[in-house]
């Protein structure tokens, strides 16, 4: 006699396996400990099998009755439902172990090596923050150009254009990378290509003009916030290096002795050497008791383990009054391009060798850090001295050294 829900529920465990019949192969097993699992029993290659469809009541009658159904048909077409199963469970695992993520950081770890460590940072961290969320879980095989586009746009939504593009360019060397170890047919990416609006080039917004500049100077001078973010502000257009650098700097890597920052440019690993003026060594030593115990000259509110955050000397010039459009962190490394050029008269390669950008001489070949380090170290005063003239309101000639300021020649 078929089994019913009633029977089903009041069927009490024995001291051995207990099994109670249904039809058409259909059967519930009670163990001694009250548990009931539904099992098919059938023959296939002539041996008999057995299929479990669940357990009950998760499972209920009606429920078993159709996975037995299905279990038949598929016997009906020559098919064995335990190797189905087995197959489908096999393909279903290899599905998450090609899932995106997965594929994604076996390429990022087998490029690792070859990249540097701030590189390889950035790029996992834009696919952790931007794609795995949405995409990471599913099979690389089956995305298609449309999914991805969704992620991508996603970024371009909320103004980061660039890394939009770059986030792209990472998804491609994935998708390429899988194709090559057989895991994927084809880059859709690539059919992406146009979806993305250009990036346009943009400059940092900068000041040049020295009464502008001498706005910027006194406004900061004006800056009531802490000590080592009101350090920061000082400090930032004397030495003109990039803002990570800035606020990123070790105490170990400044010899205030003889007046010298050295440490490696991120941008280009490259050494590189800031003669300090002596307006920036007095900023340092003033600081030095505060922060000088620990790694970072201008560590984070937060925590002394880490640097200040990349915001900090934005927001600082954006309550003091001035706006993004007018200066930025890099703007101080234009306007003492410009103005050492323009109005001080220095040499552009001595510029350029403090700028920390590539220059190379007449045949070729790339200056070392200690280049015109003496000139350089001139400038870097020559330079510290016309801004606190300007800052004091002095213009035109009045602020320019009394000495002989020109290294042009």
């Amino acid at each position: 006699m078929p089994l019913t829900d009633t029977v089903i529920r009041n069927a009490k465990p024995g001291e051995k396996i207990r099994k109670l019949s249904d039809s058409a192969g259909l059967y519930l097993e009670i163990s001694p400990s009250g548990g009931k699992w539904w099992r098919f029993k059938y023959r296939y290659g002539g041996k008999e099998k057995r299929l479990s469809l669940g357990v009950y009541p998760d499972i209920s009658l009606k429920v078993a009755r159709e996975r037995r159904d299905e279990a038949r048909k598929q016997l009906a077409n020559g098919v064995d439902p335990s190797e189905h199963r087995r197959a489908q469970k096999t393909a279903k695992q290899g599905k998450v172990a090609n899932s995106f993520e997965v594929i994604a950081r076996e390429w990022h770890a087998k490029y690792k090596p070859s990249w540097t460590e701030k590189h390889a940072d950035t790029v996992i961290r834009r696919l952790e923050f931007n794609v795995f969320p949405w995409l990471g879980g599913k099979p690389i095989a089956d995305l298609a150009a449309p999914q991805i586009l969704q992620v991508i746009q996603r970024i371009e939504q909320r103004g980061a254009l660039e890394t939009a593009h770059r986030v792209l360019g990472c998804c491609s060397q994935v998708f390429r990378y899988a194709v090559a170890t057989g895991r994927a047919d084809r880059d859709p990416c690539g059919d992406l290509r146009g979806a993305l609006p250009p990036v346009r080039s943009r400059h940092f917004a900068a000041v040049t003009e020295p009464d502008q500049c001498a706005a910027v100077l006194r406004a900061i001078e004006g800056y009531q916030g802490s000590l080592i973010v009101r350090s920061a502000l000082h400090l930032a257009p004397l030495v003109f290096v990039r803002p990570g650098e800035l606020r990123k700097a070790e105490w170990m890597d400044f010899d205030l002795e003889t007046a010298e920052w050295r440490y490696i440019v991120t941008k280009t690993n490259t050494p590189h050497i800031v003669p300090l003026s002596t307006q920036a060594v007095a900023i340092l030593r003033d600081l030095q008791p505060l922060t000088g115990g620990g790694r970072y000259v201008f560590p984070s509110a937060r925590s002394a383990t880490r640097p200040m955050s990349d915001n900090a000397i934005l927001a600082a010039m954006r309550r003091m009054g001035i706006s993004k459009d007018e200066m930025t962190g890099h703007g101080f490394r234009a306007m003492a391009r410009t103005i050492l050029d323009e109005v001080l008269g220095f040499r552009p390669d001595y510029i350029e060798h403090q700028l920390a950008h590539a220059v190379r001489d007449p045949n070729g070949r790339a200056y070392n850090r200690t280049a015109h380090l003496d000139e350089r170290r001139k400038m870097m005063q020559v330079w510290a001295d016309y801004l606190d003239a300007i800052k004091s309101g002095k213009t035109g000639t009045d602020a320019l050294p009394s000495s002989d300021h020109s290294l042009a020649s």
